[in-house]
């Protein structure tokens, strides 16, 4: 595709399109440029350099987020449709997980669902400084259970299954040695030692919003 042909919302969507694929250790100019059939260097005249280009990318898949009208007597629905929305986003693109260790990320895209997210607990009834750290607490709880996937998807690409099945072999009998770890890996519905269980996140979530609750409601007299 020839430089003049080349639009910057075509670069960041295939961008997009590499870092599902390879992660943010796959994604370079030259790589990019084979997908939009075109030279690298077509690609700075649209993007300043790789980190540029994660900035954008990330952004771009912030907009995938459906944002929930608030609703002040009903806030937990949206808070919980938003925590959700932002794990499941997170797992469709595990390099954007690992970007925030590496990048500073801010856009639009990203803006509008923060500040979504803190009209809904201001319009709860908390203040500014606790709709803040809600915010944070729900997002990062969001943020961290992903990491799991994120990790996974980074180690399957840099390990042959081999080398999984055998780490998996020897982390379960490690934990074998322990008693109740040894207890779960020993029934039927047992999967391995790094599964999760189902439905972890929304139980996680649901005992984070009950918290946020009572911290709303005050202390029971």
């Amino acid at each position: 595709m020839p430089r003049d042909t080349l639009t910057r919302d075509q670069i960041v969507r295939t961008a997009v399109e590499l870092l599902d694929d390879e992660g943010l250790d796959g994604l370079n100019m030259r790589d990019l440029g084979k997908r939009l059939g075109s030279a690298a260097t077509a690609v700075y005249w649209h993007v300043t350099n790789k980190d540029n280009l994660v900035l954008l990318a990330a952004d771009h898949v912030w907009r995938e987020l459906t944002l929930p009208e608030v609703d002040p007597a009903d806030w937990r629905t949206p808070a919980a449709a938003m925590a959700t929305d932002l794990y499941r986003m997170f797992i469709r693109h595990p390099w954007l997980v690992q970007a925030f260790a590496t990048h500073l990320l801010y856009g639009e895209g990203k803006s509008r669902y923060d500040d979504q997210s803190l009209a809904l607990y201001e319009a709860a009834g908390f203040t500014p400084d606790q709709a803040d750290q809600a915010a944070a607490a729900v997002f990062t709880y969001a943020l961290g259970n992903a990491a799991g996937a994120a990790a996974t998807a980074s180690i399957t690409r840099k390990l042959t299954d081999k080398q999984i099945q055998d780490a998996m072999a020897n982390a379960q009998e490690i934990a074998m040695g322990f008693p109740r770890l040894r207890a779960r890996l020993q029934t039927p519905a047992a999967t391995d030692y790094a599964a999760s269980p189902g439905q972890t996140f929304e139980f996680g979530l649901h005992a984070l919003l009950d918290g946020l609750e009572r911290q709303l409601i005050g202390p029971t007299p």
